[in-house]
């Protein structure tokens, strides 16, 4: 069995070979045994978000243990594909190895960029040629929209489809069209709210103030995921220092006022500000 450290099989080939015992229908795990490409799709999004955590948090060590992860994944999805001649591992490492050397002619070829931005027009006509060459495969009108995956997080995917929108010129000349339009979006919310429409309607509106949000998010050069992930962290940590002071004046944060409790908050605040 291939669970033992091997300095003559290269890594990729041992975990290729763990990996194949893992799904072994006599002797293999119960569990992986029973995996799908479907099922463990929610695992690759969970673990694509704990590499970012880590590199967020700057633990190199723990970093390598979640690119680990995140690979175990590939691997996953290439045994399961070979099981069901799909395709295996090598086909995934030949496929973007295709990829990224039709991508980069002015590295592999004789194409000759001047600088980064040059790369990023180069890069953008590419990837529209190969949108438009699947949406002909499929015998469907292409779309500037097209590729920006359902399975994003909506704040990124909100901040993508504007992003590409804005390569036809659908798009405000500067940040005061975006501001305008988000006071326009939460004016339409109260709207609904105040006339007691139907929850839809009101969810509706609300998803364009969020929608409004990001675009300004977009216009400062933001990344909306990472200021939300990050507010979410600022929250906790600084809920969690309320929620310690309110013990230790209180006995429990629940029979504290919601006055108490925000000035507790404000104390929190100007600590971690600190």
């Amino acid at each position: 069995m291939t669970n033992q450290s091997d300095e003559t099989t290269p890594p990729i080939n041992r975990l290729l070979e763990i990996m194949a015992q893992l799904r072994d229908p006599v002797t293999g795990c119960p569990w992986d045994r029973e995996q799908s490409l479907e099922t463990i799709a929610p695992y690759t999004i969970e673990e694509a978000y704990e590499v970012a955590e880590t590199i967020a948090d700057g633990d190199m060590a723990e970093l390598r243990n979640e690119l680990g992860d995140l690979l175990f994944q590939v691997v996953f999805y290439a045994q399961i594909a070979s099981e069901k001649n799909l395709f295996d591992f090598n086909d995934i490492a030949n496929s973007i190895s295709d990829k990224m050397l039709d991508r980069h002619p002015h590295v592999f070829g004789d194409m000759s960029i001047e600088d980064a931005e040059a790369q990023n027009v180069a890069w953008e006509t590419t990837k529209a040629a190969e949108r438009e060459a699947k949406a002909k495969a499929k015998n469907r009108e292409s779309s500037v929209l097209d590729d920006i995956t359902a399975g994003f997080p909506a704040l990124m995917r909100a901040q993508k489809l504007q992003k590409r929108a804005t390569r036809i010129g659908f798009d405000w000349p500067d940040v005061t069209g975006a501001l305008d339009k988000l006071e326009e979006e939460v004016g339409e919310l109260n709207d609904e709210v105040e006339q007691n429409a139907d929850k839809s309607r009101i969810d509706a509106e609300f998803g364009d103030v969020m929608f409004s949000l990001v675009n300004i998010g977009r216009h400062y050069g933001l990344d909306v995921e990472t200021s939300l992930r990050t507010a979410n962290t600022r929250f906790e940590t600084r809920f969690r220092l309320m929620e310690s002071m309110a013990k230790a004046h209180h006995g429990k944060p629940e029979t504290a006022s919601l006055e108490q409790l925000e000035a507790l908050w404000q104390i929190a605040k100007e600590k971690l500000t600190a």
